[in-house]
């Protein structure tokens, strides 16, 4: 099975300082959508993995979540793709939660729940912890350029093994050629 787990803010939509707190909030970037339809027709299964500490904040709650997710999903369906399954942290960054990235807890579970191989996987982001929890949990870090990409990348330190694409189009030009 072919499996590529993405970071929402940033890789999927836009991403702020802030947080998306609802559907009306949730603006997919340019190109996403297509790539995730095209990486579903090259026989991937698409998974979306999130940190939401916006719950834990009570700036949103789960059924503003969960509506920013179909919105998300109906978007990619619209496109010709789907998304496999979201996998989100709605814990506050200071609840030493194994599934913040850079813990590597969240993708751990999707890995387990898809039976998939990490050393297949590749992981999107567009932060340096989102690369980190890749490494930490085996699969292939990819850094987009999107969402906070650019300064992650002048900021430097990134794994060794993380690759770097321009958005998420240029990987799945690259996976789904």
């Amino acid at each position: 099975m072919k499996l590529i787990i993405l970071d929402r803010d940033g890789v999927v939509n836009d991403d702020s300082d802030g947080c998306v707190r609802g559907p009306d909030d949730w603006r997919a970037l340019p190109g996403s959508l297509d790539a995730i339809a095209r990486l579903c027709r090259a026989g991937y299964r698409v998974v979306v993995a999130t940190e939401q500490p916006g719950v834990a904040r009570g700036l949103l709650d789960l059924a503003a979540l969960g509506a920013i997710h179909t919105k998300m999903q109906q978007a990619v369906a619209t496109a010709g793709g789907r998304i496999d399954a979201v996998f989100f942290c709605p814990h506050a960054p200071d609840a030493g939660c194994s599934c913040a990235r850079p813990r590597p807890g969240l993708l751990l579970q999707i890995l387990q729940r898809f039976h998939a191989n990490p050393t297949e996987v590749h992981a999107i982001g567009d932060e340096l912890r989102d690369l980190q929890a890749a490494h930490a949990a085996g699969c292939r870090p990819v850094l987009v350029l999107t969402g906070k990409g650019r300064r992650t990348l002048a900021d430097g330190e990134l794994p060794a093994d993380a690759a770097v694409r321009v958005d998420l189009a240029a990987v799945a030009a690259e996976l789904a050629p």
